[in-house]
């Protein structure tokens, strides 16, 4: 069925080689009766020929193969021609060379059938070797893409690898800077630590000197202090005994001055009340002698001294009140 169809295609593809090469229909007509006869070993027919050339019309293939035959029956028939040899005999070699080309035409035609036999088999050994091939080649391009598959995985695995590689002897410098950087602060720190361990014991033993010497400063001050405390005790106590002497003194010198301050006031009030008297006496006196002459006034000048007695006696009543109202403030 393969091999039918593979010479239908080739017959085909001839065919339209033919129709570029020969125009005119009759000629190509019968250049495809000669490519039907003589290469593919097919009787050509008219029905065929027109389903093959598709030119014309119906008649055209038939006119065609009709000269086709009759130009292929004159070119097989043998003619001898000699002018010695007589007609019947002429005829008689005639035939007898058209038998030899009909058998040795047959012989080719059986040797061409064989050929074309061995030359199909060849061809399907061929294209059995090539579908082997075209197979093996089929699974060498799939192992190939797979290959080529894996390669690309293992190289797009290769990149990230050495992308992470990259990445981590990044962070590997960064981190081994970090580590030196803080092998420095560690070893500044210690030395600092020393420093200020050192000076830590110096200022220690500095600060238990000064501590002892506060120390013996501070007994002698408690020793002062309770000297002191001592002395303000006594002194506190005299202080407390005076206080109350002195209490009792205020409360009897009180107690007298209130007497004093009694009798003052009750003399206070007899001296006012004479006062009142005598100025109202006086008053009586100017009215009723308000017109008379100076020496008419004389014995007033002269009662006046009496009046004056009675002042002092009365500033030193007021004076003697005021000293008895000031020590019972004070008191």
């Amino acid at each position: 069925m393969s091999d039918s169809l593979s010479d239908e295609a080739r017959l085909a593809a001839d065919i339209d080689r033919l129709k570029a090469e020969f125009p005119k229909t009759r000629e190509l007509y019968r250049e495809v009766c000669a490519l039907m006869f003589f290469r593919f070993g097919i009787t050509p027919t008219a029905n065929r020929l027109y389903q093959l050339v598709h030119r014309g019309s119906m008649g055209t293939p038939t006119a065609v193969l009709a000269e086709f035959w009759s130009d292929l029956r004159e070119k097989s028939r043998v003619r001898i021609e000699h002018a010695d040899l007589p007609e019947d005999l002429q005829g008689a070699a005639g035939e007898f060379i058209g038998a030899l080309w009909t058998r040795a035409t047959t012989a080719a035609q059986a040797s061409l059938v064989a050929l074309r036999d061995e030359v199909e088999q060849a061809r399907r050994a061929a294209e059995a070797s090539v579908v082997a091939r075209e197979a093996d080649l089929e699974r060498t391009e799939t192992a190939l893409e797979q290959r080529t598959s894996a390669l690309l995985a293992a190289q797009v695995r290769i990149h990230e690898l050495e992308q992470a590689h990259a990445s981590a002897e990044s962070k590997r410098g960064s981190l081994e800077g970090e580590i030196a950087r803080l092998e420095r602060e560690a070893r500044e720190r210690d030395a600092a630590l020393a420093r200020t361990h050192a000076d830590f014991a110096s200022q220690l033993e500095r600060q238990r000197a000064s501590t002892e010497l506060a120390e013996t400063r501070l007994q002698a001050a408690e020793k002062r202090a309770l000297l002191e405390v001592e002395r303000e005790r006594t002194a506190n106590a005299r202080l407390q005994r005076e206080f109350e002497s002195a209490a009792k003194r205020a409360a009897r010198f009180e107690e007298g001055a209130r007497a004093e301050i009694q009798s003052l006031q009750s003399q206070l009030g007899d001296l006012r009340h004479r006062a009142g008297m005598l100025e109202g006496h006086l008053e009586a006196l100017r009215a009723s002698h308000g017109a008379q002459s100076p020496e008419r006034s004389k014995p007033l000048r002269q009662t006046s001294p009496d009046t004056g007695a009675t002042a002092p006696r009365t500033g030193r009543a007021a004076k003697s009140s005021s000293g008895a109202r000031k020590r019972a403030a004070k008191s």
